[in-house]
């Protein structure tokens, strides 16, 4: 899935949304570190109150929020696993039966209690829907009534959310004029921060891919290993964070710790046409984004002006960071939008392309940062004179 699929399926969620309509609601409670389920209750989603609603939609929202290979991940489900969480879903999404379809759903609880241990109670929300995508719009100008042509499709929602023990606090009772200790001790069931959840079947251009799941994490750049490899059965998974700090390691190894401020400008610029032009292509796959392998690299080096640049030391530094040779660093994990120059001075933010336009100098023994800039400065109000050195 790519950003404009989360984005589709994610704002449809909203009271009363013909396009993304909940059928049925399972929520389980289970106690903190035994992992025994205390309660479980399915009903239809439309039997909740509206403010109930409301407030799982929003948490149903938060686990499809965040960043692709940050928080959000797309996963590949693997193979020959024996009782694997693809099916358990699958059957669960086609299934009339509401005691086999809550059956299934515990079989993916008891997976996650199996290896994992939480020291609050928690509480795991599956809900089962359809999602309901246009594909075709209607011609308004035909006489014919109707809707747009759209494409429908099951799905099924997971998340895992910690429960809040309530503040002791001082009430004022309006009625009674008077004031008291609040005794509340139902645990407060906490939909604003996800611990994690996963949405079944994923969404490619409108079209469903039961053999891949979108993960949510909860945290950046944290994934759970565990609950991915146990608990859904899928490939492992490369953050974002470890694409850009392989890439900056095969860069060191090659160019070495110093380096020319035009060199990395010219090396950022040149990944940004790559990604440019693979958006701007005709026959491009939208889930699919570009990606840079060995040879890649080795090519972007040499037109951007790294001297002594070789196939062999290019594999070498590769083989040396990727444990797997043929490993293929995601190009958009590796551009950064603003790079980020801390000094005791003064803190820069700079756009990689504009890197070019700086010079790290010496000027009267002391280190300075000369930048090139085509407009006037001004500084609380005043315009700064001009020197020449």
């Amino acid at each position: 899935m790519n950003k404009k699929d989360i984005a589709n399926i994610r704002k449809q969620f909203k009271l009363d949304n013909y396009l993304l309509q909940i059928k049925e609601i399972f929520n389980v409670y289970v106690k903190k570190e035994t992992g025994e389920i205390y309660h479980q209750i399915s009903q239809p989603f439309q039997m909740l109150e509206h403010e109930a609603q409301e407030l799982f939609l929003t948490n149903f929202k938060k686990v499809l929020s965040g960043h692709l290979d940050a928080k959000l991940f797309e996963l590949k489900f693997r193979r020959d696993v024996e009782g694997s969480t693809q099916t358990i879903l699958f059957e669960g999404l086609r299934t009339d039966s509401p005691d086999e379809w809550q059956e299934n759903m515990l079989q993916i609880v008891e997976k996650m209690f199996s290896h994992a241990v939480y020291e609050f109670d928690t509480v795991v929300t599956f809900i089962r829907g359809e999602y309901r995508m246009a594909t075709k719009k209607r011609d308004l100008e035909s006489e014919q009534g109707g809707d747009d042509e759209v494409y429908s499709s099951e799905f099924i929602l997971c998340s895992l959310n910690k429960t809040d023990q309530p503040k002791k606090a001082l009430l004022f009772d309006y009625i009674e004029k008077e004031f008291k200790s609040n005794n509340a001790v139902d645990p407060i069931i906490n939909l604003t921060a996800p611990l994690s959840g996963f949405l079944f079947p994923a969404f490619n251009e409108n079209a469903a891919d039961v053999n891949h799941i979108l993960y949510y994490g909860g945290k950046v750049n944290q994934p759970d290993d565990s609950f991915i490899e146990q608990v859904l059965n899928c490939e492992e998974i490369i953050t974002a964070v470890e694409d850009k700090d392989s890439f900056e390691q095969i860069l060191k190894i090659v160019m070495g710790d110093e380096v020319d401020s035009r060199v990395i400008s010219n090396v950022y610029e040149e990944i940004d046409k790559i990604v440019q032009e693979y958006e701007e292509s005709e026959d491009r796959d939208e889930s699919e984004t570009p990606m840079l392998d060995s040879r890649d690299i080795e090519h972007i080096l040499e037109i951007s002006g790294v001297e002594d640049v070789d196939t062999a030391k290019v594999e070498h530094a590769f083989k040396s960071v990727v444990d797997d040779e043929k490993h293929e660093i995601k190009a958009t994990n590796i551009l950064p939008k603003a790079i980020k120059i801390n000094t005791k001075v003064a803190d820069l933010s700079i756009s990689p392309k504009e890197l070019k336009n700086m010079q790290y100098i010496t000027y009267n023994g002391k280190r300075c940062l000369l930048i090139e800039i085509d407009e006037d400065v001004i500084v609380e109000g005043f315009k700064l004179e001009t020197r020449q050195l």
